[in-house]
């Protein structure tokens, strides 16, 4: 394993983290890495510690334990908003956006710099005309007010919203939950365009099929730890795992 930051191919470098809800701790040592042009998902269960995986990278957590390194900065201890100001963007699950604000007006807050990669290339530039033609939905309901939207309309808000942060890396929490077969194709399409276009992704993911459409590479977590780490091919073609921690 290379020195702690010094891979400029390793987006996120994730070792020993620990985290912990008050007393209770819920992750123990996870290590996890996401490489540039990759979507890597963290499978498991509900309960197994996949969105507290995400809060802790993020440093959304008051208490956890490790070493966090992305685009070889350390951000083992910096806040969200530092956090998000280097490129990390976060889709949180229960989606956030802003109900009283336009789909237009959405997008304004999430606006960032344009970044550059650290061998001097431009990174993906998001503009919200680029967003609606990803998202053909947003273009229809621009002048909308969020909590107009259906839910699956605010998911696909709160993705673009984030890529309005022109990030290197997305942390995206259960994007295939609770939202319309019509509206999870959109969102496997959206996937494969990001990747596409250069931007890394890591993928809380307890669907199977979703994860396997879109996935190069998988951890699943049970009980705060990584008990599995591979290709997504290889897990699954592995009953014995699947069966043991993700119930299918």
């Amino acid at each position: 394993m290379s020195e702690p930051g010094k891979n400029p191919e390793l987006l996120l470098d994730v070792r020993a983290l620990s985290a912990w809800y008050g007393a209770a701790q819920i992750l123990f040592d996870v290590d996890l890495q996401v490489r540039r042009g990759e979507v890597v998902a963290l499978m498991g269960r509900n309960g197994a510690g996949k969105s507290t995986t995400l809060k802790a990278v993020m440093g959304m957590l008051d208490k956890r334990h490790g070493t966090l390194f992305f685009m070889g900065r350390d951000i083992s201890h910096s806040e969200p908003h530092e956090v998000a100001s280097h490129g990390l963007g976060f889709v949180p699950e229960d989606r956030r956006i802003f109900t009283d604000l336009s789909v237009a007006e959405n997008l304004e807050v999430g606006r960032q710099r344009a970044r550059h990669w650290p061998d001097g290339s431009p990174a993906p530039l998001w503009t919200p005309q680029h967003l609606y033609q990803l998202f053909p939905n947003l273009a229809e309901m621009r002048d909308r007010p969020g909590g107009r939207m259906s839910g699956g309309e605010q998911q696909m808000l709160t993705v673009a919203r984030t890529l309005m942060g022109n990030p290197y890396l997305v942390l995206l929490d259960e994007p295939s939950e609770g939202v319309a077969p019509i509206i999870v194709e959109q969102m496997v399409r959206m996937i494969l365009e990001l990747k596409s276009q250069g931007v890394s992704i890591l993928l809380s993911e307890q669907n199977m099929h979703f994860a396997e459409r879109v996935s190069d590479r998988a951890y699943v977590l049970e009980k705060g730890q990584i008990h599995y780490t591979g290709a997504m091919t290889e897990l699954a073609a592995n009953d014995e795992v699947r069966r043991s921690y993700l119930g299918v």
